[in-house]
């Protein structure tokens, strides 16, 4: 500042101002606002402006957008451009930080690094009065920012041909963001070639002049060869400089490159840094992805701590995915303690994101007795929701509901029916169905209805219908008897370890039935059924034992097998019992009356 501009400052307003902005730029903040406040107050416009920037940047002055926008608005007024385009881009961004006010005339399209942090809601329709106002002064980003408001604002001031002339006219003055704005409208409403090609031509012009996200765009367009031909090195570089310019989703594309090796030397210690660093910046996709990357193992060692507090962060962001996967992960314990109630929890993340999957997930977990009370209503509409769509899981799902009174009044005529639907494809309805129909739950007793989808459902083997369809079978129920059929769908349950069935086959074996009898095979098919707890199998074994049915006679492990039947409450066990120590005793009264011989 100039001697003379120093000595009449206390006289004039423009040296006033000039003398503030030169103690600012000298590091003697408040002194400099203190001398551009007294030429605001005299009404000179460009000082109201300045003035207002330093509220807006906190800068000799307490942060304030509630005084910035008193004097941005005195500025505009007396039609300072620079204050009606600034004023218009306060009133699009809500309450602004320091650095978004700072860094808004470079960049009118905010990348995520430096967005601000609102705590208001955009008020498009005072922003669009301004820039208008500066748009028709001539200012190219006013233009830039009110071709955005009419391109992207709320429905009611959307515009699309008006916005990409203000856009054309921002851009032909050279403009980067009304070069990248023009590019994005013209991507939107592409229908040919020859209209995206122009659009990644305007887009290429933003990113030369160096623009964070026309560089990201021209990336992304780059890789999938929208527009431009498609080259995958070009592409990873572009993503390259925007990610080192603090561009996030840039930097999540960029860790990706380097992760998978598309267009860059594989390098995944870099790529996981880079995504580290984007979801430390709130880049939830970024977060996820450190999460899955540390969850699955591969080319990093599975660190379940380590996912885990990634993929929190990434649900935390809203990522439905990652919510999804910590649920999974807190159900089978990986990494932390099993814990099916914070698994719900997670799960209920994810479904209240949209992710189908994770409300069948969830769904499933609360039939099974978990989750929270308010999860049953949502549980049977989400239900209902899928099944009406045609998911016949869902309409398995929703019988279950029904039938037990989960989520809302118990209706098994109706839960029949919705089973019926699920028996069209799943086996597991078909079995619920044909029990229902044998047992008359919900629809008429019809047994030979029943043991037709009993027959689809152990055809595609389901074990409890093929044991239910073998006793059916065994007796006559709902068709003839059919006794080698039931041998037959016995012995496949029992090689799936059904204990029932394994008794059912050494009662086959006994005699009695249309099957040669095998006392071998019936001993050896109780003593497996006995073994896992079956306590008939348990009295039958003791039974064989005691009177050598099968040839082989061992008086001490029958009454083993006697007494544990008894322990679990078989009568008939007590009476076999007591009969084993009558013949003992007698044999000891024979053996004595032989020695007194």
């Amino acid at each position: 500042m100039s001697f003379v501009d120093r000595l009449i400052a206390p006289l004039s307003s423009a040296a006033r101002l000039r003398n503030g902005l030169d103690l600012l730029e000298r590091g003697r903040a408040n002194e400099g606002v203190s001398e551009i406040a007294h030429a605001a107050h005299s009404g000179l416009s460009e000082a109201q402006y300045q003035l207002a920037q330093c509220y807006l940047d906190g800068s000799g002055a307490p942060q304030s957008t509630l005084e910035a926008v008193r004097w941005l608005s005195a500025a505009a007024g007396q039609e300072h451009i620079g204050a009606q385009f600034r004023l218009a881009l306060v009133y699009i961004q809500g309450r602004v930080s320091s650095n978004s006010a700072a860094s808004a005339e470079s960049d009118l399209f905010l990348h995520e690094a430096s967005s601000p942090t609102s705590t208001a809601e955009p008020d498009f329709d005072a922003a669009i009065i301004w820039a208008r106002r500066a748009a028709e002064g001539g200012s190219s980003e006013a233009q830039a920012l009110l071709g955005y408001i009419l391109a992207s604002g709320p429905l009611a001031l959307r515009d699309l041909t008006e916005a990409e002339i203000w856009y054309k006219r921002s851009a032909d003055a050279d403009c980067p963001q009304g070069s990248l704005g023009l590019g994005m409208l013209r991507l939107q409403i592409a229908t040919d070639d020859h209209t995206r090609t122009k659009a990644a031509s305007d887009v290429a012009k933003a990113a030369a002049a160096g623009l964070p996200n026309a560089l990201t765009l021209l990336g992304a367009l780059t890789q999938v060869g929208v527009g431009v031909p498609r080259d995958l090195p070009a592409a990873a570089q572009l993503y390259r400089e925007a990610a080192e310019k603090g561009v996030r989703s840039a930097q999540t594309c960029w860790g990706l490159a380097l992760l998978n090796g598309e267009g860059v030397e594989r390098n995944v210690i870099l790529g996981e840094t880079w995504l580290r660093r984007a979801g430390l910046e709130g880049d939830a996709h970024a977060a996820a992805l450190v999460g899955f990357l540390h969850a699955k193992g591969g080319d990093l060692a599975p660190n379940y701590v380590e996912a885990i507090t990634w993929l929190e962060r990434a649900a935390e962001l809203g990522h439905a995915g990652a919510a999804r996967a910590l649920g999974q992960l807190h159900l089978i314990g990986a990494g932390v303690q099993s814990d099916p109630d914070t698994a719900a929890h997670w799960l209920r993340r994810a479904a209240e994101l949209g992710n189908e999957a994770s409300q069948v997930d969830l769904a499933n977990l609360i039939l099974s007795g978990h989750g929270e009370p308010d999860d049953h209503a949502k549980t049977r509409h989400w239900f209902a929701r899928a099944a009406q769509q045609g998911d016949l899981t869902a309409a398995f799902n929703l019988s279950v509901c029904l039938t037990q009174g989960i989520g809302g009044a118990q209706n098994e005529p109706e839960a029949a029916t919705w089973l019926r639907r699920a028996a069209e494809g799943l086996p597991t309805a078909q079995f619920w169905y044909g029990r229902m129909l044998v047992e008359g739950r919900g629809v008429p007793c019809d047994e030979a209805e029943g043991r037709v989808w009993l027959y689809r459902a152990a055809d595609g083997g389901i074990v409890d219908a093929q044991v239910m369809l073998a006793e059916m079978l065994v007796n006559g129920r709902g068709g003839e008897e059919d006794h080698r059929g039931a041998l037959e769908l016995f012995r496949k349950a029992a090689q799936q370890e059904h204990v029932g069935a394994m008794f059912a086959l050494g009662a086959l074996y006994s005699g009695g039935h249309d099957i040669p009898a095998n006392r071998a095979l019936a001993q050896q098919c109780f003593r497996e059924a006995a073994e896992r707890g079956h306590a008939r199998a348990q009295l039958l074994l003791g039974q064989y034992l005691a009177r050598g049915l099968a040839g082989s006679y061992d008086e001490a492990e029958a009454r083993r097998w006697l007494e544990s039947a008894r322990s679990q409450g078989v009568e008939e066990a007590s009476k076999e019992l007591d009969q084993l120590a009558s013949r003992a005793k007698l044999d000891g009264d024979d053996e004595r009356a032989i020695s007194a011989a």
